[in-house]
């Protein structure tokens, strides 16, 4: 009797780990990391790739590029006269322009957006602006906000399947209309599968 309990607990708990690993492989977070980002010459073109999001985007001609552990990954663009205090803390910018760009491997949409935003903003950011507006033909939540922990900025924010692709431009005293001109350019050259 004892031995007949056991032939049948032993296949339930077996099923049980089965079909417990099937749902947590099925589920996990996937996280990125800098290494998914590739950057290529092409001709006289730089272009950083990151296939696993999809994602490949020019780099503006004269501008530096670097890889970063922030978030699931990042990389970041910047001119030649940006500091580097700037590249290693993303502190307010005293000269020059910044882009930085990520992937987070996560479901969202504009609401979930705007409320994580708002949470990790409300206590480091003058009040925050939101504008649902289109980049490429797609549909992009855009916060402008000032800050004085990281400066002023913009960031677009993209959601599209299980991934939110970001976007953020971050600017010198004196550089405000150029920096954003030149992420208007940069943004042409996104390209998302």
């Amino acid at each position: 009797m004892v031995k007949k309990r056991k032939l049948i607990i032993l296949p339930i708990i077996l099923l049980a780990l089965i079909f417990g690993g099937i749902f947590y492989w099925q589920n996990r977070e996937i996280k990125g990391s800098p290494e998914d980002y590739v950057i290529k010459e092409i001709g006289s073109k730089v272009f950083v790739e990151n296939k696993r999001a999809g994602l490949t985007v020019q780099v503006p001609d004269g501008w530096e590029v670097k890889k970063i552990n922030l978030l699931e990954g990042s990389v970041v663009f910047y001119t030649s006269d940006i500091e580097e205090k700037w590249l290693n803390e993303l502190t307010p910018l005293q000269k020059g322009c910044g882009i930085e760009m990520a992937v987070v491997y996560k479901k969202m949409d504009f609401e979930d957006i705007k409320k994580e935003i708002e949470e990790v903003h409300s206590i480091l950011v003058k009040p925050d602006k939101f504008e649902l507006t289109t980049i490429n033909n797609h549909p992009v939540l855009k916060n402008t906000f000032d800050s004085s922990v990281f400066g002023p900025g913009v960031s677009i924010y993209f959601p599209n399947k299980d991934k939110l692709y970001n976007f953020g431009v971050s600017w010198g005293p004196d550089e405000k209309e150029q920096c954003i001109e030149e992420f208007d350019e940069f943004l042409k050259t996104v390209s998302i599968d």
